[in-house]
């Protein structure tokens, strides 16, 4: 009688277990544009190829303009990693509105950072991201817009008010040379 009752517990735990598993792959599904894995993926890509690029960088009206190679291209990239909606408490967060090889992705709620995805391809390949971010309180606004073309430039604009502290403008751009 014990050995039945122990069988019958394993086999509850087993179908429990493969049960959740389930659940588990299901949640992972992604909603919307993986930003993420695409931005790591081209960070790896990129670090292997170690192309020079020019790099301009600009603060209010200061500007700075070299020929660099990157070392850390997800560190380059970090903005347009932080910028992922795919949260599992986001799923029905943004509205999609796919127009030919065009996919935008907006928000539905203005408390959310990441205010708008534009994806647009070529076939299956990716021929430009734009992303806009936007953080406001009481004391700072952040306005961002980020902007990708593989192989190509990539451009981040940033525009922070801080209250009591003032207002800057940044601007990062990236032209690939090869």
């Amino acid at each position: 009688m014990l050995k039945t009752l122990l069988n019958s517990l394993y086999l509850i735990l087993f179908l429990f277990s493969s049960c959740s598993q389930v659940e588990n792959t299901e949640s992972t599904a992604l909603t919307y544009f993986d930003i993420k894995s695409y931005f790591l993926n081209e960070a790896s890509r990129l670090s292997s190829r170690k192309s020079a690029i020019l790099k301009e960088v600009s603060k209010n009206e200061q500007q700075e303009r070299k020929t660099i190679l990157i070392n850390d291209w997800k560190k380059e990239f970090d903005l347009f990693i932080e910028s992922d909606i795919n949260k599992p408490s986001w799923t029905s967060s943004y509205k999609i509105e796919i127009n030919g090889d065009t996919t935008l992705y907006q928000a539905l709620t203005p408390e959310l950072r990441t205010r708008m995805i534009q994806v647009i391809k070529g076939g299956s390949k990716i021929r430009s991201i734009s992303i806009k971010n936007e953080s406001l309180n009481r004391l700072y606004k952040s306005y961002e817009s980020l902007s990708y073309y593989p192989d190509s430039i990539y451009v981040i604009e940033k525009e922070q008010q801080v209250r009591f502290l003032g207002n800057n403008k940044y601007r990062v751009t990236g032209i690939f040379t090869d």
